[in-house]
């Protein structure tokens, strides 16, 4: 999935991951409200929480925790904090 410009609706890049069977990685949690909340249909979604660290910080924790939890993302709704990655499936 390439980068998305900016505003362009939730559901909307939810829906474009779901038909290019992408993770949108993203530090917005209205994708938590779609979710759990709406129940939406989702490949995965990978939610990035590392507030006040500089971009290469950024990129180096969640390169390693792309790589280290590869397998376990799709399908999962995961969020990646400073030394912690958590991944939660739906309850259907």
């Amino acid at each position: 999935m390439a980068e998305m410009e900016p505003g362009i609706p939730d559901d909307e890049v939810l829906d474009s991951a779901n038909r290019e069977q992408a993770l949108p990685i993203t530090a917005d949690r209205d994708f938590g409200e779609l979710v759990f909340r709406q129940r939406r249909v989702h490949s995965g979604v990978i939610l990035v929480r590392l507030s006040g660290l500089n971009a290469q910080a950024k990129a180096s924790i969640v390169s390693a925790a792309i790589e280290e939890h590869a397998e376990e993302y799709p399908g999962a709704f995961a969020v990646i904090t400073p030394g912690v990655v958590r991944l939660r499936r739906r309850e259907d």
